[in-house]
């Protein structure tokens, strides 16, 4: 069955430091195209988790959203004790020069906190070395739900796409069953003019001709393809894991078809049927450009 490429995943991971909570988005792209939204991912193994991304998704816009949540034993950072009470000391020997009262000392402290180096604000790493196979697995868990979603949305894609291709295929006997009369039109059409130029015409070379003339606007061979590209359709979608891209070739060969068949109908009631065909690929394209 084939899948669709939107998708989205999310899972978390326990860490010595807190909890890591991972998602994957996907969209429609030509290409594997990887976007990492976080610094949080040591780069040892950023690149093999990208590979595995990359590898399992194959196609579309896939972007990995990272969010840290510290537990409470790693909130509080580590105080400069010694720092602090040397600018705390250097600070009470001018306390009594500028009569500062105990509110005003509280507030110095408090500014004291805030000087460089004081309190130690060194970034340090989320992801230890231990936490691999927890954040490992996490994303092995997210692309696991992500490819989950991409098959359900797979699925709906599937049945919607093959509805419209027999759709095409029977506006196309539709079609068929206005040749007999579009013929007579013509025939019609032509003794009309004829008629209205007031000459007489050899019945067997009329005949002759108007065969010549019919030709240019047989459509046996636009009918003969479409109903070839339309099985090659459902054979590559039915068939091919991922038939994204050649069934955007396919459809580009129907319309060709529809196309010619539209230009040479001569008949109203057969281009009304070409532009409900022409409206049910269009939505065939549309959603094949979101097919994997």
């Amino acid at each position: 069955m084939i899948q669709s490429m939107t998708g989205y995943g999310k899972a978390t991971a326990a860490l010595k430091a807190g909890t890591l909570t991972l998602e994957i988005r996907t969209l429609n792209g030509k290409s594997a195209d990887f976007n990492l939204k976080s610094a949080l991912l040591p780069k040892e193994m950023e690149l093999p988790l990208r590979q595995k991304i990359t590898d399992q998704l194959k196609r579309g816009s896939i972007d990995v959203f990272l969010s840290f949540e510290s537990s409470a034993e790693t909130t509080a950072k580590p105080l400069n004790k010694p720092l602090a009470k040397a600018y705390l000391a250097e600070a009470m020997e001018i306390a009594p020069e500028i009569a500062l009262n105990n509110e005003a000392k509280a507030m110095v402290l408090s500014s004291i906190l805030r000087f460089p180096d004081v309190v130690d604000s060194r970034k340090q790493d989320i992801i230890s070395e231990e936490d691999y196979p927890a954040v490992e697995a996490a994303f092995d868990e997210a692309l696991a739900a992500v490819n989950d979603y991409r098959s359900r949305e797979g699925a709906a894609l599937y049945k919607d796409v093959t509805s419209r291709i027999e759709n095409i295929l029977a506006l196309y006997d539709e079609v068929e069953k206005l040749e007999g009369e579009r013929i007579e039109a013509v025939r019609a059409k032509l003794l009309k003019a004829l008629d209205e130029l007031g000459q007489k015409v050899d019945a067997s070379r009329f005949e002759q001709e108007l065969i010549f003339y019919l030709e240019k606007y047989d459509i046996n061979e636009e009918k003969v393809r479409l109903r070839q590209h339309c099985r090659y359709f459902m054979d590559t979608i039915d068939h091919e894991p991922c038939p994204g891209r050649k069934l955007g070739f396919i459809i580009q060969e129907m319309g060709r078809e529809i196309n010619t068949t539209g230009s040479k109908a001569n008949h109203a009631g057969i281009q009304k049927l070409v532009v409900r065909m022409k409206d049910e690929l269009e939505k065939i394209r549309e959603q094949s450009m979101n097919i994997l």
